[in-house]
Parts: structure tokens; C-alpha cells; sequence
């Protein structure tokens, strides 16, 4: 059976593996440690809301939602991706990214911002196109991979209706 769900604690090994993945590859998460079973606790739980796409029990992407900020601009939403290496292009991250924005839209955001799309991941700015994410610029070089060179960050956003 394939689902979006609410994560569980059960789902913490798999998603630990997929998050680290994309950590490690160093070309489109900011954070640089991995997370360890005791961090991908905290870390998850502390979201706004975290999902999973599941199929046969084996998880294959998730999503982490929360605030871009506090006070006055705490009603912009921000989110993260990661869909499993060799489950991509599946449209996993599509179903995972329309999911976050009915999400989203039910904490009482108004706008899903994401801050630092790395240049080179021409899979996530083909989506955020197709969904209708508007860019707002270019910010260069600010971003470091993971070999220390900097490359181009394109921040974007949807109005959440």
C-alpha cells in the first residue's frame, strides 16, 4: 500500500538513512552533521509536521515542515525533501511537496518558502516550476558542497490558497 503519513518512531532507521544520504552527497541540504537514532528524534519531533511516503512498509521519502521564521513572519512555511537514492524520479518527491502544501495550508501557513534550491538540483527546480513556485533571484555562491566549491542558491515561494 502506498501513503503519506504522520511519521512514527518505528520509521526513524529508514528515515535516518535517506536524510544522511542526502546529507552526505553534500549538494542540496545545508546541515552538515548526520543524524544519529538520539538527534533524528529530537530533530523530527521538533517539526511543525514530518511525513513519510511509504509503499510496502519500506519508506521512500519524507518531508519536514515548519516555520521559516518567528513573530511577525511565522505564518511562511519552510519545508525539506528527501526521497531515497534509486527511488527517484518516481514522482515521490512531487506526491511528498503537494502533500507538505495541503499540510501546510491546514497549520494556518499563508506561503511555502524554500531558501536555498542549490543551482545544480535541476530535479527540484523542474518541480517547483510545474507546481507554480515563483523564483525570487538568484543568490550567489551561497551555498558549499560538500568538495568546498560554492554554488548558486534560487530561493523560492507559493502562496498557499
Amino acid at each position: 500500500m502506498k501513503q503519506i503519513r504522520e511519521y512514527k518512531k518505528k520509521d526513524l532507521v529508514q528515515m535516518i538513512h535517506i536524510w544522511n544520504e542526502i546529507v552526505d552527497a553534500g549538494e542540496a541540504f545545508p546541515q552538515m552533521e548526520f543524524l544519529t537514532f538520539e538527534s533524528a528524534q529530537e530533530f523530527f519531533k521538533e517539526q511543525s509536521f514530518t511525513a513519510v511516503f511509504e509503499f510496502d512498509d519500506a519508506i521512500l521519502g519524507l518531508y519536514i515542515l515548519h516555520p521559516n521564521n518567528i513573530g511577525r513572519c511565522a505564518h511562511i512555511a519552510n519545508a525539506s525533501y528527501a526521497v531515497k537514492s534509486g527511488e527517484r524520479g518516481k514522482n515521490i518527491g512531487g506526491a511528498l511537496v503537494l502533500h507538505s502544501i495541503e499540510m501546510a495550508k491546514k497549520l494556518g501557513f499563508r506561503i511555502l518558502q524554500f531558501n536555498a534550491v542549490t543551482a545544480i538540483n535541476k530535479s527540484a527546480l523542474h518541480l517547483y516550476k510545474k507546481l507554480g513556485f515563483i523564483q525570487l533571484g538568484t543568490i550567489p555562491g551561497g551555498f558549499l558542497t560538500k568538495d568546498n566549491k560554492y554554488i548558486d542558491i534560487i530561493p523560492h515561494y507559493i502562496e498557499i490558497k
